[in-house]
């Protein structure tokens, strides 16, 4: 009998920066594929990978851009945050430079600042995620 476990993902909110250190706003993806709308970009842990390896490939799969953890935000694991099956998210808190490109299973990638997120577009449990970012 096989053990059944959810699966394990990683979340990463890029903060993004300019060649001067200016604080630019956060990176999110607009989804090719569904839940359609805007997304904290992130993906599946693969097997053989530690979780900081997942982010930093999944950040640089999704957006192009090459990331620094500065420190993991939390975990998240509610069995209902994502429609299509149990995921388990850790979720960092990243720093970036340069322009990202939307690459992989992200249609659109956009800079918001933090005043200007639009939670309503978010899918999954993000908007929860982002609003924890924004308190800490």
């Amino acid at each position: 009998m096989g053990i059944k476990t959810p699966y394990l993902a990683v979340d990463g909110i890029i903060q993004l920066f300019d060649g001067k250190n200016n604080f630019r706003g956060i990176v999110l993806i607009e989804r090719k594929n569904p839940p359609l709308g805007l997304a904290i970009p992130g993906g599946f842990v693969d097997v053989g990978e530690t979780v900081e390896q997942a982010v930093i490939r999944e950040m640089k799969e999704e957006t192009g851009l090459d990331v620094e953890i500065i420190r993991l935000l939390g975990v998240y694991s509610d069995p209902d945050r994502d429609p299509r099956f149990h995921t388990v998210s850790l979720t960092y808190v990243c720093k970036a430079y340069g322009e990202p490109r939307a690459r992989s299973d992200a249609k659109e990638v956009h800079i918001f600042k933090l005043e200007e997120i639009p939670f309503e577009k978010l899918v999954f449990d993000h908007d929860r995620i982002l609003k924890d970012y924004l308190l800490r």
